[in-house]
C-alpha cells in the first residue's frame, strides 16, 4: 500500500435504521469525518435516484455531516464526465444505496468515476454500501439465486463487482431472505475465497489492516470454504440439491469480527 492507506469500508446488509438511534450510520458519519464530514451520496443503483438520495440526505445531515452531495449517474458518459470527477475528489466518503447491484457495476466499471473511486479509496477515503450497495463491495458479486430454499447446484448467477474487498462473498437481508443456500452455493463454486452474509440492520466494518468487526443488531454469518472435503457441484444435473461436507461456518453479533488472514474469529474490544 505504500505510504498512503486504504479507507474503511462499511458493508451493510439492507434495512438499517434511519430514524431511530440509527447506530450503524451514526458509526458511518463518525469514519467519514463527524461534523466535518462531507458525504457523496451514489445514487447509480436504483430507479428513484431523486427520492432514495434526499432520504440519505435528510438522515445524514440529521446526524451531523457538514455536507452532503448526491451524485446521481445514471450512463456510462456520465461515468466519464470531468465534473463527476470533481465531484467524486471532493467528498470524504461514499455512500453506496441500494437498488439494483448490476446497474451500480455496468454504469461505473472501467469508467474514470471507478477509477477516482478507487484511487479516493487507496488514499484513505471511507466507502460505504447498503443492500445492493453492500454487494458490489467484493470482486465477484452475487447477482440472482434462489433465497429461501434449499441449496441446488448451478442455481446461483454471479458477475465482477467493484472490487473494494478482495477473497469474499458479500450477500445481504441474509437471514431474513433466507440467503444461506445460496451463499453455500457460491462457496462451494468458490472454496478458497470467504462468504460474508449480512443481516438487516447489520454491518460489517472493514479495517485496512485486513480484519472486521460487526456493527448493528443482528447476525453475519461467515462461511469458510477452504476445509470443504467433498461437493457434487458441476454442470451435470443443475437443480439437484447441493451437497457440501466439512464447511466451517461461523455466526456472529456484535462484539465480535474476524481476521481475514488468519481465518478465525476475533473479540473486539
Amino acid at each position: 500500500m505504500g505510504q498512503h492507506s486504504k479507507g474503511n469500508l462499511v458493508i451493510i446488509g439492507g434495512a438499517e435504521d434511519k430514524y431511530g438511534d440509527s447506530r450503524i450510520l451514526q458509526e458511518v458519519v463518525d469514519i467519514i469525518g463527524g461534523d466535518e464530514a462531507r458525504v457523496g451520496i451514489i445514487t447509480t443503483a436504483t430507479q428513484q435516484p431523486e427520492e432514495v438520495g434526499e432520504e440519505y440526505r435528510d438522515v445524514f445531515l440529521r446526524l451531523g455531516v457538514r455536507e452532503t452531495e448526491i451524485i446521481n449517474i445514471n450512463t456510462r458518459d456520465e461515468a466519464n464526465h470531468e465534473d463527476n470527477i470533481r465531484r467524486i475528489r471532493d467528498v470524504t466518503g461514499f455512500f453506496f444505496t441500494g437498488g439494483d447491484q448490476l446497474r451500480i457495476t455496468s454504469i461505473l466499471g472501467g469508467t474514470r468515476v471507478y477509477e477516482a473511486l478507487h484511487d479516493s479509496f487507496n488514499h484513505g477515503t471511507a466507502v460505504v454500501g447498503t443492500s445492493a450497495g453492500a454487494s458490489v463491495m467484493c470482486s465477484t458479486m452475487i447477482v440472482e439465486g434462489n433465497s429461501n430454499d434449499a441449496a441446488r447446484k448451478c442455481t446461483l448467477k454471479m458477475a465482477p463487482g467493484l472490487r473494494f474487498l478482495e477473497g469474499v462473498i458479500i450477500d445481504q437481508h441474509f437471514d431474513q431472505r433466507g440467503r444461506l443456500g445460496r451463499l453455500l452455493c457460491g462457496i462451494a463454486e468458490n472454496p478458497g475465497i470467504l462468504g460474508i452474509g449480512i443481516d438487516e440492520d447489520t454491518a460489517i466494518k472493514v479495517y485496512p489492516e485486513e480484519y472486521f468487526e460487526v456493527l448493528g443488531n443482528n447476525a453475519v454469518t461467515v462461511v469458510d470454504g477452504r476445509s470443504i472435503k467433498s461437493t457434487n457441484v458441476s454442470e451435470l444435473e443443475p437443480d439437484e440439491i447441493l451437497t457440501i461436507t466439512n464447511a466451517s461456518l461461523h455466526i456472529l453479533s456484535r462484539g465480535y469480527g474476524f481476521d481475514f488472514k488468519r481465518r478465525e474469529v476475533i473479540t473486539i474490544h
